[in-house]
């Protein structure tokens, strides 16, 4: 059975976003800090860095980022992760993975300013859409197969999905720092916790990764 999946890091005080960006540093302090035990696992140094060298880290960290691309038929993710908050205004942009993106599978773009889909030589493919949470999960579930479908992001995107309802198990890696400010995930979501087991592990890093996942039906 296919599931919704999200997987996301979380400060300390719940934060999912940074707001230290500059043009000069267009993620920020902030957000290396908040990802910086992600990217240094294996998985992601090989899946998005395209390093084959066995360098990084293959501890509890690098388990959860394994599963982060396993099993998957499609992705949905919103227009600030594509980088159109930047970008919306150049047509050539394709992303900030290059020609290879790691998802390997139909990624939809939910935005207000639809453009054409880009077809990645590796099986990414960018389908861009003005829709609801439901309608692009329905669209999501007629190209994903037997795989699963994950919300990738960016925080405001996970919590209309998560408001919704529609998501069948959660992933937030809560990083030991605190942000302060940004948009907090759990913000008027009281009682999701219930109808989920919640599960918790520590990682060597200090990482903390929670997983609420609802029983098939």
């Amino acid at each position: 059975m296919r599931r919704v999946r999200l997987d996301l890091n979380i400060s300390l005080d719940g934060f999912a976003t940074t707001t230290d960006q500059t043009p000069e540093n267009p993620f920020g302090e902030d957000w290396m800090r908040l990802t910086r035990d992600y990217t240094a696992t294996r998985t992601f140094r090989e899946r998005v860095l395209h390093d084959s060298s066995g360098a990084g880290t293959t501890g509890v960290d690098d388990r959860y980022a394994m599963r982060y691309f396993a099993d998957l038929g499609a992705e949905i993710m919103g227009a600030g992760m594509f980088g159109l908050h930047e970008h919306g205004d150049d047509p050539e942009w394709r992303g900030w993975w290059g020609e290879e993106p790691p998802f390997r599978i139909p990624v939809f773009v939910l935005t207000h300013t639809p453009r054409a889909s880009i077809e990645m030589a590796n099986g990414t493919s960018f389908h861009f859409l003005d829709a609801s949470p439901h309608d692009a999960l329905a669209r999501a579930r007629a190209v994903a197969g037997g795989g699963d479908i994950r919300i990738g992001g960016g925080a405001t995107t996970a919590r209309d999905f998560l408001d919704e309802g529609l998501v069948d198990d959660i992933h937030v890696a809560v990083v030991p720092i605190l942000l302060g400010r940004g948009i907090r995930l759990w913000d008027d979501l009281r009682g999701l916790e219930n109808g989920y087991r919640v599960t918790s592990e520590a990682a060597e890093s200090g990482v903390t990764h929670i997983t609420f996942s609802r029983p098939p039906e």
